[in-house]
């Protein structure tokens, strides 16, 4: 979306309303080839696994009680989850998917929908081409319905007629889309169980960034924002959720898209400006470590010896 719809990444195209659709139904076929590939060359020697990774908040409606926000809500995961975890897990894009870019395409006057369309065959090739899910997740917005006129120029946002919200309450230490809501990851965990037949998940993404860099390297927000995401993630491993691992995102400071070094979401302080760069751990790198090395949380009242 970003790289062929808004070009804010690269390849920098901007194709509103066709880009992301065009490239996304690509990616979806490439990955059927890769894992049948997999499949009949390699597993029988391997034994391995082939996956896709998806990256997805949670959306809940501003009201529960208001019908247009839960279908808005309901919209929100299928244009972001759905529209990629869908075909591989059940053969087509999300049915709200298709009527909603269908219907926007024939009021523009054209005569088929921007969605592309999968055939027959291609819907078996990638029905089930998953060995595993892999997640990344950072946030989640309020979502309630709202309708963009038709005459607008077309984009991937306006087709799913919603607003997004998120509450001033909540916690946002680090990049302006990120809020801490870890109540989020276990709805949509359940949401991925429930839709998708309770595939194999893995955490591959889940952290914060920090918009100031603390001398110190204190960052209590991690650890806060770690907490309580790492514990909604064992709520929905007792719901029945059916997750292996999680990741914690991320090692080092690192390069973040079109935002350069300027995002940090490292566990490990980066001094980019020194040729060397130093690596200096912050404080979340003992939290994490002990959590890691008890398997879950250390008991607050133990004492060491």
């Amino acid at each position: 979306e970003k790289g062929y719809e808004t070009g804010e990444h690269a390849p920098g195209l901007k194709l509103g309303g066709c880009g992301a659709y065009k490239a996304a139904h690509h990616i979806i076929k490439t990955h059927a080839k890769v894992w049948h590939s997999y499949n009949t060359t390699w597993r029988g020697e391997q034994q391995g696994m082939v996956g896709i990774s998806l990256t997805s908040g949670w959306g809940e409606p501003v009201d529960p009680h208001s019908q247009p926000d839960r279908d808005a809500a309901e919209r929100y995961i299928q244009f972001h989850l759905g529209w990629f975890a869908n075909p591989i897990y059940r053969g087509d894009y999300p049915e709200v998917m298709k009527n909603y870019v269908g219907r926007k395409s024939a009021q523009q006057g054209l005569g088929t929908s921007r969605l592309p369309t999968f055939s027959v065959q291609e819907k078996t090739y990638i029905k089930g081409t998953s060995d595993f899910l892999g997640i990344g997740h950072f946030t989640t917005r309020y979502v309630l319905q709202r309708s963009f006129p038709f005459l607008q120029v077309s984009s991937y946002h306006t087709d799913h007629d919603l607003a997004e919200l998120v509450d001033p309450n909540w916690p946002a230490p680090g990049s302006k889309w990120i809020y801490s809501v870890p109540w989020g990851f276990r709805r949509l965990l359940n949401f991925i169980k429930t839709q998708y037949g309770n595939p194999l998940i893995y955490v591959t993404e889940n952290g914060v960034s920090e918009q100031v860099q603390c001398t110190q390297l204190c960052d209590e927000w991690r650890m806060d924002y770690l907490k309580g995401y790492i514990n909604e993630i064992l709520k929905a491993l007792n719901d029945g959720v059916n997750v292996k691992g999680y990741t914690a995102w991320s090692l080092l400071d690192k390069f973040e898209w079109n935002k350069g070094f300027s995002e940090r979401f490292g566990f490990y302080h980066i001094d980019f400006k020194n040729k060397n760069k130093p690596r200096y751990p912050k404080a979340s790198v003992d939290y994490y470590k002990k959590i890691i090395s008890a398997n879950g949380f250390p008991n607050p009242r133990e004492v060491m010896a």
